[in-house]
């Protein structure tokens, strides 16, 4: 078999567009530890511009395709040691691109407990099922009788084990379990239906009571929603094959009969032919029925995943307000409201407690209190969270803003999702060791204004709640996933790395927890850093971590102009050659997009490096340090509009994107409940993917078309002509989705009354 590397470089290219050398040297500069943002942007000559979208499918599909070859090895050493791998059959193991045809190749000679088929081999039976496989003319039952023993009593019993050990084989027949798996693919039906009883309980899935769809287009959010449904057993939920098919033979059995040779006439073929009925009806229809819903729920998680960490990546890089004091106001009506004030670097300089609403209803001295705190600190903005108590809030602090001078802060509903995660976090304790656990949330606040990626990433990913069914995807693959686009965002931004914590560092190219908080540990003792250089006198920060983070990494007014750059230090001789062929001084030419266009590229290309770098370093020089994020901006909540029950249909508001899903997008309007806009109402024109449109952080006008008040669902549309209701879709796509994006609580699995499907769909997900 020819080597397996090769492979892998020639399948990787053609599924991220490139060529297998391209592959190849991403693959070898991956093994050597260099990270995917490191790659994409400082090695382009080396990978022929693999950027960083395309390095991390390539990083998926590499791990898992080195998972096959290690399988398929053990698979091939497992059958050389049986004594049964022929030339024909490694080809055929050789040839496979998935696991799940590997595994088909493997299930007759995988060990395995003793099988009704195997007992039957050992009552000598398997010579009665060859024989009926061979000679259809004559009656299997006439057969059997030469095949009656102490162990065989009867002709039954003696058919019975034929049919086991016939049976075995069909279900270990590769070729024909993959036949029959694409048959079903095409023809499958998903099927649910409320379990009796659970009505009322289940409410929230009652778009799924009864409710059928092809499998191969049923949608992730639906598929999730199904599996939800069925695992707090308020659904049945089934895979159903041929089910317009009216003929009495189904074309399942057509197709294994069609394997076999099996007609219609000879007495064998009869018997075979009911045979056939009984295996697919016991085994392979469960068995098959299983590996889909498999693949459905990994089809609908991976779109999942891809939904949530695209949503992260919006969320992380939305416009940061930038460094302005700042007031976070954590609501709360019972407890109070938590307020914390912060210094245009995030430093926290005061805190207190305000009771505006019952029972102590406050409302004068917490709005003198407030003003105070504004005067004090001269406050420019004012972040209130958005959990209970926001509008309330927002409407005090309007009051209060109204009786203040010029100029007046600026007030700004902040998502508070993760705030309580980082507030009780080991992070939080570390920040303010002396804090109360409950003021440490308006911190939080107030920062995420300011700087959203530096706040957000000293929270765990999943915890800051913009995906939909998260706790029903796969744990890992999903941490993976969003720690990617966090390490991306990050990356893509630039850390300031005299003023970055400890966690943002973290996530620095080639950093990690311990490295960052020796750069830290070492920036307290030493004071700032003053170039890029020092930062290799940092303890166990050695030239291959710090050819890894030292672009990414910036010191703004340093004693090396190009540090305050995302040029690479590596390519500081590149850079001044451009300088010194203006003929300025590197300060004078950064941002002089004049002169610097009037360069050739060319001109400065050496052994090292190429065009891509060169053209790099000038863009860099004309917009140093430049923000890939967006400008700040915030939406304005409508007046006396302050809950769900205040919303009329037709009225027209202002809201800010909450997350994104595959069937549409959440809006906060202010009301404590997100509206959803249906795909279908995003615009004036055909909708594939809501992202073309909308993206977590947008400030949009949306248009009301339907208020639920008892199943807390609002219906919005952003198109020009006011929106049709799109009906069930947009209704109820989602349940508990719309909860500003709130993570639903997960339920603890209990295997539902639905029977062997049933229990045995449990099982996998359970052993999955």
């Amino acid at each position: 078999m020819a080597s397996p590397a090769k492979p892998i470089a020639a399948i990787i290219a053609s599924e991220i567009k490139a060529t297998a050398s391209q592959v190849t040297a991403a693959v070898e500069l991956l093994d050597e530890g260099a990270t995917v943002p490191f790659i994409a942007r400082y090695r382009k000559e080396v990978t022929g511009g693999l950027d960083d979208t395309q390095l991390r499918v390539l990083s998926e599909r590499l791990t898992y395709l080195r998972e096959l070859e290690a399988r398929r090895a053990s698979i091939l050493e497992s059958i050389r040691g049986q004594g049964k791998l022929t030339d024909e059959l490694e080809a055929k193991i050789a040839a496979v691109e998935t696991k799940a045809e590997l595994e088909d190749i493997y299930l007759p000679y995988k060990p395995k407990r003793r099988t009704k088929a195997e007992i039957a081999r050992e009552r000598g039976l398997g010579p009665l099922a060859e024989a009926i496989l061979a000679d259809r003319s004559m009656a299997p039952a006439d057969r059997a009788t030469a095949f009656l023993s102490a162990e065989v009593v009867d002709v039954k019993a003696a058919l019975d084990g034929a049919r086991d050990i016939i049976a075995e084989g069909m279900t270990e027949n590769a070729d024909l379990l993959g036949r029959l798996r694409n048959h079903m693919k095409g023809a499958a039906f998903l099927r649910a239906k409320v379990v009796e009883g659970k009505q009322e309980a289940g409410a929230k899935f009652s778009d799924y009571f009864d409710h059928s769809e092809r499998w191969a287009t049923t949608p992730s959010h639906r598929a999730l929603a199904m599996l939800r449904g069925w695992n707090e057993e308020v659904l049945s939920v089934d895979i159903v094959v041929d089910q317009d098919d009216t003929s009495p033979v189904k074309p399942v059995e057509r197709m294994i009969a069609a394997a076999y040779n099996v007609g219609a006439h000879l007495p064998g073929d009869k018997w075979l032919a009911e045979m056939i009925g009984w295996t697919w009806r016991v085994k392979l229809s469960m068995s098959l029925s299983l590996d889909l819903m498999r693949e459905l729920r990994e089809r609908a998680e991976e779109e999942a995943i891809h939904v949530f960490a695209r949503n992260l990546k919006d969320l992380l890089l939305a416009a940061p307000a930038g460094s302005r004091a700042t007031m976070g106001l954590d609501p709360g009506i019972r407890t109070g409201v938590k307020v914390a004030v912060v210094d245009g670097t995030g430093k926290l300089l005061e805190t207190t407690t305000v009771y505006p609403f019952p029972p102590k209803n406050d409302i004068r001295g917490t709005q003198a209190e407030l003003a105070s705190l504004i005067r004090k600190h001269k406050v420019e903005l004012i972040a209130i969270g958005n959990g209970t108590g926001s509008r309330e809030t927002e409407k005090l602090v309007a009051d209060m803003l109204q009786q203040l001078p010029a100029p007046k802060p600026t007030k700004v509903i902040v998502s508070e999702a993760g705030a309580s995660v980082y507030s009780a976090s080991e992070t939080a304790a570390l920040e303010f060791p002396g804090l109360d656990v409950s003021l440490r949330g308006a911190v939080s606040i107030a920062r995420r204004l300011q700087d959203p990626l530096a706040e957000l990433v000293k929270i765990e990913p999943k915890s800051i709640g913009v995906g939909q069914y998260q706790h029903d995807v796969d744990q890992s693959k999903l941490s993976r996933s969003l720690d990617a686009v966090v390490e991306d965002a990050v990356n893509a931004v630039g850390v300031d790395v005299n003023t970055a914590s400890a966690p943002l560092l973290a996530r620095v190219s080639g950093l990690g927890k311990s490295s960052a908080e020796a750069i830290v540990a070492h920036r307290d003792a030493t004071g700032p850093f003053e170039s890029r250089k020092e930062l290799l006198k940092v303890p166990r920060l050695g030239a291959r971590t710090f050819e890894q983070c030292a672009g990414f990494l910036r010191i703004p007014n340093g004693k090396e102009p190009l540090d305050a750059s995302s040029v690479h230090p590596e390519a500081y001789g590149v850079a001044k050659k451009i300088v010194a062929a203006c003929g300025r001084d590197v300060r004078a030419l950064m941002g002089d997009s004049a002169a610097l266009k009037k360069l050739d590229p060319r001109t400065f290309v050496d052994e090292r490096f190429g065009l891509p770098t060169v053209k790099d370093i000038l863009a860099e020089l004309e917009k140093p340090g430049r923000d890939p994020r967006p400008s700040f901006k915030t939406a304005t909540f409508a007046e006396g509009v302050d809950d769900i029950k205040d919303l009329k249909v037709g009225m027209q508001l202002e809201g800010t994107v909450t997350n994104v899903a595959a069937f549409g997008a959440f809006i906060d309007i202010g009301v404590h409940q997100d509206g959803l806009v249906h795909v279908s109402q995003l615009a004036d024109r055909f909708i594939k993917d809501p992202h073309e449109v909308v993206k977590a952080g947008d400030v949009v006008t949306v248009r009301v078309t339907e208020v639920d008040v008892a199943r807390k669902r609002i219906g919005l549309t952003m198109r020009k002509d006011g929106g049709a209701e799109s009906g069930r879709e947009a209704r109820g796509s989602a349940p508990n989705g719309g909860n500003r994006g709130a993570p639903v609580r997960q339920q603890k699995p209990q295997a539902p009354s639905q029977g062997a499907f049933g229990a045995a769909l449990m099982e996998a997900m359970k052993r999955k």
